[in-house]
């Protein structure tokens, strides 16, 4: 097992700020592939400046890759209210679990979890029309324009948000998307995520290919990636955040090539902080894992002791954001405002669209 050591300050939200000019969040995606990498060494926090295209030169043979293949739904739909105003519906409940709801003819319904805008025109009771195949009903309001809904629909509910429904972008990207798939990873599968498992963007089939041609295995979890992980933390002591959930599931074949892996000595390194939250949520002291489903609200920080992860790929995060908590905890909370102090000043592309680090 692997933690860092950590202090009082690791625990205040405001230990976690670092200034990031507008300018270096990226707004597009680069060409896959094409994208900075900047290479960290969590324990003595020395720094290589380099080209995702080189990652090969820090996979020794025997490492295992693990990436997250879930897909991004078009989960935002535009409809109505009854009355006629516009309103937005974005689907946050994984795809997979209201598929069970849908077998037979006729009208199905499931309760789900979704965001509506505008939220203070959504009311208790209101049927909202996407379409005469689907309507949302409001059954509670939350916060940040969270609702808990029934939905009510007819045919395959896949093909109605595939059709008609639009991929939900982070709210700090203003640019339309011209090319939605390059909001997907080229190896997505699972349809299930209202967020993009962003590390994964940087691969292309060609890297997946030389990846494997090396001796590098490369094995899939799924974590269906909820809007909670941009949810801001508000608590001045982070321990106090109430963590969101987030549905994933470890194959057969995963946990076999993972069991493996450590038996030999190898490295597993995880694709993306998801990934990561995956097999930390599900792995047994010593690292291992077996195949099974289920939700886990795992918040990661400093102090927390990995068990069967040994290194990261992973995108530049958000200022007090859980995931800049999390790759502290790998790293080491200065050594990461470190590096993106430095990532600030060699002009590095911040976000979901920008460059990569390699812990």
């Amino acid at each position: 097992m692997y933690s860092i050591q950590q202090s009082e300050a690791d625990f205040l939200l405001s230990s976690y700020r670092y200034e990031l000019p507008p300018e270096r969040i990226a707004q597009h995606p680069g060409e896959r592939g094409a994208s900075r990498l900047l290479v960290l060494d969590r324990d003595t926090g020395k720094r290589i400046h380099s080209h995702f295209s080189h990652l090969l030169e820090y996979l020794p043979k025997g490492t295992l890759l693990i990436a997250n293949n879930s897909r991004v739904v078009p989960a935002r739909m535009i409809g109505q209210r009854p009355s006629g105003g516009k309103m937005e519906f974005l689907l946050l409940t994984p795809m997979p679990l209201l598929e069970q709801h849908g077998e037979g003819d006729g009208w199905h319904c499931a309760e789900a979890d979704g965001l509506i805008k505008p939220a203070k025109n959504a009311r208790i009771g209101d049927h909202l029309v996407f379409g005469d195949d689907l309507r949302v009903e409001v059954l509670a309001k939350g916060e940040f324009g969270r609702h808990r809904v029934r939905l009510h629909w007819t045919g395959d509910i896949r093909a109605l948000f595939e059709s008609r429904g639009h991929l939900p972008l982070p709210p700090y990207i203003k640019a339309e998307l011209q090319d939605q798939e390059r909001y997907q990873t080229v190896y997505s599968r699972e349809l299930g995520s209202a967020a993009a498992p962003t590390a994964g963007l940087h691969f292309t089939k060609e890297l997946l290919q030389q990846i494997a041609d090396m001796g590098v295995r490369l094995g899939y979890v799924t974590l269906h990636v909820g809007l909670g992980t941009f949810r801001p933390v508000k608590e001045d002591e982070i321990e106090d955040h109430p963590m969101h959930s987030e549905f994933c599931i470890i194959p057969e074949e995963t946990a076999r090539i993972v069991n493996e892996t450590k038996a030999s000595g190898g490295r597993v390194i995880c694709v993306g902080t998801t990934s990561c939250r995956t097999v930390e949520s599900f792995a047994e002291p010593d690292g291992t894992l077996r195949a099974q489903s289920g939700w886990t609200d795992i918040f990661i920080y400093p102090g927390y002791k990995f068990k069967c992860l040994d290194a990261l790929v992973t995108n530049f995060h958000l200022p007090e954001s859980t995931l800049i908590m999390l790759v502290s905890a790998l790293a080491g909370r200065e050594h990461i405002l470190n590096a993106y102090k430095i990532a600030v000043e060699n002009r590095y592309r911040f976000f979901s669209f920008g460059d990569a680090m390699l812990i």
